[in-house]
């Protein structure tokens, strides 16, 4: 695979420049980070190429002048090379210099400041402005369309698969593109150079490089296509692998608590092998590839030789030109494994991209519409209108959770919603927050379609806490301020002392020495306890403010004595907001407004704890079963009243 610091094409002179202003000049030629919104890369080759190589364009084309010039001077050179010898069999030493002192001093030119001048030029070009600026923009770029994407792409998706081809994609464009424009242009002018300069001393001399393009052309016909395809298939097995091992990391507690790492070895090594596969069928192709090259190179060189002395015994050529035509098939010689390893490269690369397209060039499943407003949040008014969806299986039918669902929260309203596991609860909450699209019917927010607002003004105007509280791998100021980037010191801390998180955060010490809010709280907040968890994501909640309250078992990972101290604070945070709580512990939202109970995607009862207790249906049965005040519904059925089996609510 490419690597973000290697040389391109022929060997290059280097050069020790000391002004660094000169460095930074070719390096801010080119934004890594653009503003600019591209939209969804197409699946096209040439136009996801192109998507993403637009900034770069003209440089591009600049890089390209460049090395055309230095690959016609290459041949320049060594026609004056041919030159001299003949300059120098037939000139006398006396006048030699008086003769051909100005040729002389040409090629020095040439040799001694033009080339260098190009290819110093060329280089700050191709290593300052575009090597490390290329590969940035398509991260950048994929990485914002990445975030775009919606949870069902993620939910379908190994992060580490996905955060893989993100890096290996970008690489493998600029590869392309500048393999194909150095292959194009400095081959095609080298080449050219070659049969031409041979073809004016000796047309017969053209002959071996005729018969040796055709082989070389038969050999690149055998093999690079089938580089590519197992390019291909490797681009994919890497990124499996990987994803597969930073499965195991993410969930390393997990592994740990059912001590069965070698269940993970034997899972991750069924990806490596697979990767193997692909890297031995790779391998085999590049020894064959190199055992014909070396070959057709030899026949190269011995006959151009032949042609050549037999040329001079009949005094049809002079020496120079005997000289340029040995110097010329060594250079092509050695170029040859350059060109056809780079051919190999580039279709290796365009592999890479094909397989990275299949990843990145998709449409979010939910985007805003062109449009789409911001939602203004006035009295918090929420409203399920007749919705209908169902989530996608993977043998292509439909699994309908709701089905003409209609539920009202009136502002300032605080609704429990409670039912047996897969009964909608959190698919009610996920519809809310527009992480998927429905089927039928619609969402209001203060009479305003859902689906008519932006995502991002949606979601800051709602504040949630679930039961699986995941952190960022960032300080825990950053995580409190996330949804209030703005918010002053004394907010943070005054967020965190309202979710009694103070009691731990001040003793709290990274691995770095950082304390307190600086300390850092590892991937997925994997340092903390789930209680420790739970208290900063209150916090965030409470600093964000938000006039919509989502509570998904916000208090589940907390003991009954924080618990306590949290639900004072709680009830100080839904004052005023509308709130949907959703809840298997039942005396966590008794003291709500009204509760609502669910059941196969449809609401069966909807009223206050002691009406629904009066009722003696579903919710009574629940709250009789209760231990502790946690619902055993998950493990046992709870039958339904017939009565009670389809309600339409107040």
């Amino acid at each position: 695979m490419p690597t973000e610091g290697k040389s391109h094409g022929q060997p290059r002179a280097s050069f020790i420049i000391g002004d660094r202003s000169m460095f930074r000049y070719f390096e801010n030629l080119v934004d890594p980070y653009p503003a600019k919104e591209f939209g969804t890369p197409p699946q096209g080759l040439l136009a996801f190429i192109l998507h993403f190589s637009r900034p770069v364009l003209p440089l591009l084309i600049v890089m390209s002048l460049l090395t055309a010039l230095v690959s016609a001077a290459e041949v320049v050179f060594f026609h004056y090379m041919g030159q001299l010898v003949d300059w120098m069999s037939d000139a006398d030493r006396g006048s030699f210099f008086d003769e051909y002192g100005w040729r002389l001093a040409g090629m020095a030119a040439l040799a001694l400041i033009g080339l260098p001048l190009l290819v110093m030029l060329q280089s700050l070009l191709t290593h300052q402005s575009i090597f490390g600026n290329y590969p940035m923009i398509g991260r950048w770029l994929s990485h914002r369309h990445m975030l775009g994407q919606s949870m069902s792409f993620f939910q379908d998706e190994f992060s580490g698969r996905v955060s893989q081809k993100v890096m290996q994609t970008a690489l493998a464009i600029r590869e392309t593109v500048m393999k194909l424009m150095d292959l194009m242009i400095y081959v095609l002018v080298y080449f050219a150079g070659a049969m031409l300069l041979m073809g004016t001393s000796e047309p017969w001399l053209m002959l071996p490089l005729v018969l040796w393009l055709l082989g070389y052309v038969a050999i690149m016909w055998i093999f690079v296509p089938r580089l590519r395809d197992v390019s291909m298939a490797q681009a994919d097995a890497r990124a499996h692998m990987t994803g597969r091992i930073v499965d195991s990391y993410s969930n390393i507690q997990t592994i740990k608590l059912f001590a069965d790492t070698r269940r993970e070895q034997h899972y991750a090594r069924g990806a490596m092998e697979g990767f193997m596969d692909t890297v031995h069928r790779q391998m085999r192709l590049a020894t064959g590839l190199t055992i014909s090259l070396t070959l057709l190179n030899s026949l190269l060189l011995g006959g151009i030789a032949v042609m050549a002395i037999g040329a001079w015994y009949q005094e049809a050529v002079s020496l120079g030109a005997i000289a340029v035509a040995i110097a010329m098939v060594m250079r092509i010689r050695f170029m040859s494994d350059w060109i056809l390893w780079e051919v190999a490269g580039l279709f290796e690369n365009i592999g890479t991209v094909q397989d990275g397209i299949n990843t990145i060039a998709r449409e979010p499943a939910v985007k805003d519409r062109p449009d789409a407003t911001d939602l203004e949040v006035s009295q918090g008014d929420i409203r399920f209108d007749a919705i209908r969806f169902a989530y996608a299986k993977p043998d292509g039918e439909r699994s309908w959770v709701f089905d003409g669902l209609n539920l009202r929260i009136a502002p300032g309203e605080k609704v429990g919603v409670i039912g047996r596991s897969g009964a909608g609860k959190s698919t009610l909450a996920n519809l809310l927050l527009r992480f998927f699209e429905l089927d039928d019917g619609r969402i209001l927010i203060d009479d305003q379609d859902i689906a008519t607002v932006t995502q991002e003004s949606l979601r800051h105007r709602i504040g949630m806490v679930t039961q699986d509280t995941s952190l960022l791998h960032r300080s825990i100021r950053e995580n409190i301020r996330y949804g209030s980037p703005d918010a002053s010191e004394e907010a943070v801390r005054e967020a965190v002392h309202r979710a009694h998180a103070d009691a731990f955060i001040d003793d709290l010490v990274d691995s770095r020495g950082r304390r307190g809010l600086d300390a850092h709280v590892g991937e997925r907040g994997v340092k903390l306890s789930g209680g420790q968890r739970q208290r900063i994501a209150i916090a965030r909640v409470l600093l964000k403010n938000a006039p919509i309250l989502l509570l998904d078992e916000a208090t589940s990972a907390l003991d009954s004595e924080v618990e306590a101290a949290i639900q004072e604070q709680l009830e100080t945070l839904m004052a005023g907001k509308s709130v949907i709580a959703i809840a298997h512990r039942l005396s966590t939202i008794a003291k709500l407004d009204r509760l609502v109970v669910m059941d196969e995607g449809r609401i069966i009862e909807s009223g206050t704890h002691e009406q629904l207790l009066a009722r003696r249906g579903l919710y009574e049965a629940l709250w009789h079963r209760q231990s502790g005040g946690f619902i055993g519904m998950d493990d046992e059925e709870v039958d339904v009243p017939p009565e009670h089996q389809a309600m339409t609510p107040p």
